[in-house]
């Protein structure tokens, strides 16, 4: 038996343990890592932590907090001496760091320095404030609170309100792996969809007959209206949540991340700037889109940006234009003849060849940035005429009111 030295009391043992924790855990902090929670409860009162049932709900930008308390069953511990620990589940049993507390000393990790702070508000409150929210954020948080021998946790679920979206790139369908996927839905301003997140968009309609990667691994898609080609007509052939006569989302399940390949269902939330259309003096190729938007203090619109405009921002334009993946999609909100079709959604015209066709283009100017062409000014050619072909350089165009 080894026994600690009788100088050594709890308020010392948790001082040199605070530093030895500062040390680890910022290693630990960028990666995943497995850990196993052990709970002890004693006869002397255990410590009981609660968070709220359910989830809790934000969007990108916006400032949430993750409701976390604790009590013990025994009025007689005070709060002193208490290490409060918020972690991230990545993975069933592998955890990230954002953010502990012990006493007067605070420290978050990674993504979240700066953001994360305690709510603060009197004793047993371990609630963790989260600013600027990003996509990234969204999952299940871990809020674990030590007293010495004794620990509790609960969890929370932060939720993103926001849009799905189904996505492939140029090369055609079914030909990403899992990393791509999730490289592709990063590059369009996503990330992959959670199942939950798939699982929502079908019930608000979403019918897409493209098995597509999601968060977790697994290959999905949704039928909302059932058809042989996808999935059959229900009943046996019907796999998936909500499965049968009225649809469902199909399910293929776990499948191998860096052999298989298949598209990708991505997920988008809140924009901070804004997306519009931007029709030139004369059509544009592709090549003349970033230009052109570059007049008006803008970039070329991603398709997840289109996507989060259409659905949280409204955006209804009957007319196509192109996007920073070379796609032509354009946005309708409220279905009319000639604008493809009677349900609300973004078209697409997949992707057209990018020297001959033309069309305007989607731009996103980010908060805060001016506009060089206020009231309408656009580029073109001052010498008006055609569009010879295309051969007019367009480093050669000058403003002009559109």
């Amino acid at each position: 038996m080894v026994c600690a030295p009788a100088a050594l009391g709890p308020g010392a043992l948790w001082a040199a343990a605070w530093g030895v924790l500062l040390l680890t855990a910022a290693a630990e902090a960028q990666r995943g890592r497995k850990k196993v929670v052990h709970v002890l409860e004693g006869e002397s009162g255990s410590v009981v932590v609660q968070t709220a049932p359910g989830q809790v709900v934000s969007h990108r930008g916006g400032t949430i907090v993750l409701p976390c308390r604790y009590h013990y069953e025994a009025a007689a511990h005070g709060h002193d001496g208490v290490r409060l620990k918020w972690t991230k589940v990545v993975d069933p049993l592998a955890f990230a760091d954002v953010f502990v507390a012990l006493g007067p000393q605070h420290r978050a990790f990674g993504s979240y320095r700066g953001r994360a702070e305690l709510q603060g508000d009197g004793p047993g409150d371990a609630s963790l404030v989260l600013r600027n929210v990003t996509l990234q954020d969204y999952g299940r948080y871990e809020c674990e609170v030590t007293n010495e021998l004794e620990d509790d946790t609960g969890m929370v679920k932060l939720d993103l309100e926001g849009v799905v979206f189904p996505y492939h790139p140029r090369g055609g369908r079914y030909k990403l792996t899992f990393t791509e996927a999730q490289r592709a839905c990063a590059e369009q301003d996503g990330i992959l969809a959670s199942a939950e997140q798939l699982h929502a968009a079908w019930r608000d309609g979403l019918d897409w007959c493209n098995a597509g990667w999601l968060r977790d691994g697994s290959v999905q898609y949704p039928v909302s209206q059932p058809r042989e080609p996808c999935g059959g007509l229900g009943g046996a052939g019907s796999a998936g949540a909500g499965g049968g006569a009225s649809g469902g989302v199909r399910n293929y399940g776990y499948r191998h991340n860096a052999e298989e390949r298949y598209d990708a269902f991505c997920f988008t939330s809140n924009l901070p700037g804004r997306v519009f259309f931007l029709k030139p003096l004369r059509p544009l190729p592709f090549s003349g889109a970033a230009r052109a938007c570059a007049a008006r203090g803008a970039a070329v619109a991603k398709v997840g940006q289109l996507f989060a405009a259409w659905k949280l921002q409204l955006l209804d334009r009957c007319t196509a234009g192109w996007l920073a993946d070379g796609s032509a999609r354009y946005p309708i909100v409220n279905p009319r003849p000639r604008c493809g079709g009677s349900r609300p959604g973004v078209r697409s015209l997949g992707f057209p060849d990018a020297a001959r066709r033309l069309f305007g283009v989607y731009c996103y100017r980010a908060p805060g940035a001016p506009d060089p062409a206020p009231g309408g000014w656009g580029w073109g050619w001052a010498g008006g005429g055609g569009w010879a072909g295309g051969a007019r350089d367009p480093a050669a165009w000058t403003p002009l009111r559109v």
